[in-house]
């Protein structure tokens, strides 16, 4: 979702700050300290905070290191040359990556200009990501011109990552244009391990899936980064969430995250980090990762972080050339608190309306009935959400029985829907299991209908319906109609009730 309020204590004024640190209409990046790429896989055992275990991994190089921290603690003490940080303390942070969309983007250049002037140059070219997702299949002017904005400006500042649109009748025409920014930043490359990414948008912490510190800031930080390059940020605590056990057949990310919202509530984690770890997590591929990571802000946190592993680092193989130093959180660490999950005794889980802590297992809400079902956002639209889908849509042979809308979350996602064959369906596509089973034909890339974006917005909630959906927040009016009832649900969850045309236990076709 596009944030619009600041999240970081920056208090200082714009002039105050630029005679600090000597800025100008130009200001130069500091270089980021990097030991090279590392290859070198996460332990595969679960660090207990009230019992530590020996471990091979040695402290990042952060100097003379006292205190035992956190990766989070260890990743801004990196990004402010401190030799080690305390949660509380507030720091001065370089940034490696600012990513701002065609919502908050106008915004924060304004504010860019207004501080640092109208002929200002950003801090460096080659570190801000400037991806169009939010509003843009529409015939709105405003939202139409706020694309416009982006692309005058990334001339202007000769922005080298613009991922731009231009026809909006046909989206595949567009070979710059990616999608949902939370997923297009990772699939372009610009996720890594130990770095600092910002983005104007809460779901920002979608990236600390690899192991970096990813966290939403609102408009004015932004322009500040714009032409600083840095940020002040709070310390955040972390609480520790180990998850062990086998994950069954039927569940997925987004039942764990929705268990932890619904332990923990939508204000459990304020400012804090929250550190995944345990057997479980380890077993989790990157996209089921993000999603993880994607919801800690519905918990109220600044960040979720999962230690990079062989995982991490095969996803990143073909992704960046740019050499990236993981961090872990030592032996001794301190975390605010540690919550434990035997996930083998885990069921599918539901939030429902209207907030994502409203939690409840999905057989609970059998006698829910629903009007539509939705796949998609930066939570639920990636290609293992859609293979998850098409898995339940093949295991029961069956035709959906309310209107079921596919929005997959990037243009790569989109082609896998065509291209990829569904494991067990003999050579089967996703796009081949969804036309046989009934549901809409998988649209344009975009988080439009999510956040309730123009009322012409495909699949946008326009009538008081009630929908299972795959994306993250089911607050009155997210999707469009304020009156609209919205359960959160995985996309396993989603597809089993969109067969049945009420909130169904996937368990019911996939065992």
């Amino acid at each position: 979702m596009a944030s619009s309020a600041a999240f970081s204590p920056a208090a200082a004024s714009f002039a105050a700050v630029k005679k600090e640190f000597g800025l100008s209409r130009s200001v130069a990046s500091r270089p980021f300290p990097s030991a090279g790429k590392s290859r070198k896989p996460a332990s595969k055992r679960i660090v207990s905070v009230m019992a530590p275990q020996q471990t091979e991994r040695k402290p990042a190089a952060t100097g003379s290191v006292k205190n035992a921290m956190t990766m989070t603690e260890k990743i801004l003490a990196r990004a402010s040359e401190k030799p080690e940080l305390s949660p509380g303390e507030n720091v001065w942070v370089d940034v490696d990556v600012l990513m701002t969309h065609d919502v908050c983007g106008p915004g924060s250049f304004g504010i860019f200009k207004k501080e640092f002037g109208e002929n200002a140059k950003v801090w460096d070219r080659e570190k801000i990501v400037i991806i169009p997702d939010h509003y843009i299949f529409t015939t709105d002017e405003r939202a139409n011109r706020n694309v416009d904005i982006l692309r005058d400006f990334c001339k202007e500042q000769n922005i080298k990552y613009f991922y731009d649109i231009k026809d909006l009748s046909d989206f595949k025409v567009n070979p710059d244009y990616k999608g949902v920014c939370h997923v297009a930043l990772a699939q372009e490359g610009h996720c890594r391990p130990g770095e600092v990414l910002l983005g104007t948008d809460s779901h920002t912490c979608t990236a600390g899936a690899f192991g970096q510190f990813a966290t939403g800031i609102g408009n004015t930080d932004a322009g500040f980064v714009l032409g600083a390059g840095k940020i002040l940020l709070k310390v955040p605590p972390t609480l520790r969430f180990v998850m062990d056990g086998e994950m069954p057949e039927y569940l997925l990310a987004k039942d764990l995250i929705l268990q932890i919202i619904g332990e923990i509530s939508v204000s459990g984690a304020t400012y804090k980090s929250m550190e995944f770890v345990g057997s479980t997590v380890e077993s989790l591929n990157m996209e089921e990762r993000m999603t993880l990571c994607n919801m800690v802000v519905e918990a109220g946190g600044k960040n979720g972080v999962v230690p990079a592993d062989s995982t991490t680092f095969e996803y990143l193989k073909d992704k960046t050339s740019k050499p990236y130093e993981p961090v872990y959180s030592d032996e001794k660490a301190r975390f605010l608190s540690e919550y434990r999950f035997d996930v083998s005794k885990l069921e599918p889980m539901v939030a429902k309306p209207h907030s994502p802590d409203n939690r409840a297992l999905a057989r609970e809400c059998k006698d829910v009935k629903i009007d539509r079902v939705y796949i998609g956002s930066c939570t639920g639209g990636k290609t293992e959400d859609f293979l998850a889908a098409a898995k339940v849509f093949l295991a029961s042979g069956k035709k959906v029985k309310v209107p079921t809308f596919l929005v997959p979350a990037t243009q790569k996602v989109w082609m896998d829907i065509y291209a990829l064959p569904v494991p067990g369906s003999g050579g089967k596509t996703c796009s081949q299991i969804f036309e046989e089973a009934g549901c809409d034909t998988p649209t344009s890339p975009s988080c439009g209908a999510c956040l309730g974006g123009p009322r012409d917005t495909y699949a946008r909630l326009n009538e008081p319906q009630v929908c299972v959906s795959t994306t993250n927040r089911n607050f009155p009016g997210r999707m469009g109609h304020k009156e609209g009832q919205i359960y959160l649900a995985s996309p396993f969850t989603a597809a089993a009730s969109a067969l049945t045309g009420y909130v169904t236990d996937p368990r019911d076709f996939l065992q």
